[in-house]
């Protein structure tokens, strides 16, 4: 079978063996995979001498399964996410905490980006937010819109923000209500009218930067012994005396959420107990199935094009020539 990976700065294709499932995991036969522009444009980047595979969200239908995989079982249509199970191929082995099944109705395509849906979900989490609070996003890349539907669907009030004029059209399509801010002093003072001056409940920031000027902002942003999260890719420094005056929480989401990159968790398929660890990254990527289900967030209007597996870089193309115009990419292996 053939894998997408980047080398030297390229997106290239390698010939792999089909792989089998293990113990407790199940074969995958993709259908769709959705990239993930943050993630995989920052690792194609990197000028590093081994291949390095790429994505991490996917969908498709179950062909084998090995061992106890739960209600999971042949011929269902599934959704998967986390590397190094889940890349940009044509088979996948993924253990059964990393696979939720696709409720009726929604599409391959929408359930291929069950990742970020969770990483976006997790993210939230984080936040601590309560019913009636109130929430800023800093990057409306496709993170930061999943952020923010999914926040709306949970009821904070919103305000965003966004460089980009296109990605805050499609976001102010989507929510009318929302706030949505041209320059970071719009953004203070939507914030500033939604808190009544206090400052809002949590800042989300999801956009990439070098340095820390976005905590800063966000520090400005948030209330006292508020919570500033932080999605995107960032250098972690900032203002200890913005964050001292305010006794704000700084802190970085980890990928989907608890069980990530634990051994037992996702490779050996042990899942944490309910009543001590309530939204593991499986029950986030369940989670974000639900939500799709019911339509209290929307994906269609994210995905800006598909590109066939064999002319894959077309997509990281249009990501690089048009980041403006592009959001959410989908890989079709049919």
């Amino acid at each position: 079978m053939y894998v997408i990976h980047a080398k030297k700065g390229q997106i290239e294709y390698s010939l792999e063996e089909k792989p089998a499932a293990g113990k407790h995991q199940v074969l995958i036969r993709t259908v769709c995979s959705a990239i993930s522009p943050g993630t995989e444009l920052m690792i194609a980047r990197r000028p590093n001498e081994q291949a390095a595979a790429l994505g991490y969200s996917a969908a498709g239908y179950i062909e084998e399964m090995n061992g106890d995989c739960g209600p999971l079982h042949p011929g269902q249509r599934v959704a998967c996410y986390g590397g190094p199970y889940v890349r940009h191929a044509e088979w996948l082995a993924v253990p059964r905490n990393l696979v939720v099944p696709i409720p009726d109705g929604v599409s391959f395509e929408e359930a291929s980006f069950v990742g970020l849906g969770a990483i976006a979900i997790h993210a939230l989490r984080k936040s601590s937010l309560q019913f009636g609070e109130s929430a800023a996003v800093i990057g409306l890349g496709i993170i930061g819109q999943l952020v923010a539907q999914i926040a709306n669907a949970a009821s904070y009030q919103l305000a965003v923000y966004d460089l980009l004029e296109e990605r805050r059209r499609v976001l102010q399509n989507m929510l009318p209500a929302c706030r949505t801010a041209v320059t970071s002093q719009e953004l203070s003072e939507s914030c500033s009218e939604l808190s009544q001056g206090r400052g809002v409940d949590a800042v989300l920031l999801c956009a990439n930067a070098s340095d820390g000027h976005l905590i800063d902002l966000a520090l400005n942003l948030v209330r006292e012994r508020g919570q500033v999260v932080v999605v995107g890719d960032m250098k972690l420094d900032f203002s200890r005396s913005l964050m001292f005056r305010k006794e704000a929480g700084v802190v970085v989401s980890r990928a989907g959420g608890p069980g990530r990159g634990d051994e037992l968790y996702e490779r050996q398929g042990q899942d944490y107990p309910y009543a001590f660890a309530r939204w593991t990254e499986g029950r986030n990527m369940g989670e974000f199935m639900r939500l799709l289900e019911r339509r209290a967030i929307q994906i269609s209007p994210l995905i800006t094009g598909e590109v066939a597996f064999n002319n894959v870089k077309e997509a990281y193309d249009r990501y690089k020539n048009a980041p403006d115009r592009t959001l959410g990419m989908v890989i079709r292996y049919d």
